[in-house]
């Protein structure tokens, strides 16, 4: 017969009880508390993204250069950016947030971005919240759609997408971005 060892108890206890177990030369337990009070909702957002990478006061900036340029027309170059987020498209119009974080030209065959985004907002209902967007942007197709992977404050375990279209761009490579936003949250 099998002896049963504490190491096994600890086994099938765990995988088995709502609760977390800490060994550190003790034995504690730490239950599990969750509530049902607060019901999922659906938030859709709309804003416009700026992004200024030429003259005096660009709102992003490229951060890496590669050293070969053979591996792909744009592949390795990487941007940081804290740019503004508006209600309109007008670079005067009300500020409701920021976006900070990086992106970076991530294919060797066409033009697809990796974005690392952080849509901080600071106006109204969602001041102090942000949005986590981590995905695949394909600059030149019309609507792009990028995951929400997460988020803080309001938005805490967001999930859900963003649609961003290019509503204008010159050849400098500023661009102002519509984003039309769907999360659920807590």
């Amino acid at each position: 017969m099998a002896s049963f060892t504490s190491q096994t108890f600890l086994i099938i206890f765990t995988l088995f009880s709502p609760f977390f177990i800490t060994i550190n030369g003790e034995f504690s337990i730490q239950s599990i508390v969750t509530s049902t009070k607060r019901m999922e909702k659906m938030t859709h957002l709309h804003f416009y993204f700026h992004d200024t990478i030429s003259g005096k006061h660009p709102t992003a900036m490229q951060i890496i250069k590669p050293h070969n340029r053979s591996a792909g027309g744009l592949f390795g170059i990487t941007f940081m950016a804290d740019d503004p987020l508006t209600e309109k498209p007008k670079s005067s119009s009300k500020l409701v947030g920021r976006a900070q974080g990086i992106y970076a030209f991530a294919s060797q065959h066409d033009v697809g971005l990796l974005m690392v985004m952080n849509f901080a907002f600071f106006e109204g209902t969602y001041n102090g919240s942000a949005l986590s967007i981590l995905g695949r942007n394909e600059i030149f197709h019309d609507v792009r759609e990028m995951p929400v992977v997460g988020g803080t404050g309001i938005f805490r375990f967001a999930r859900g997408y963003a649609l961003a279209k290019t509503v204008w761009s010159n050849q400098k490579g500023d661009a102002i971005v519509e984003y039309n936003v769907s999360v659920v949250h807590y």
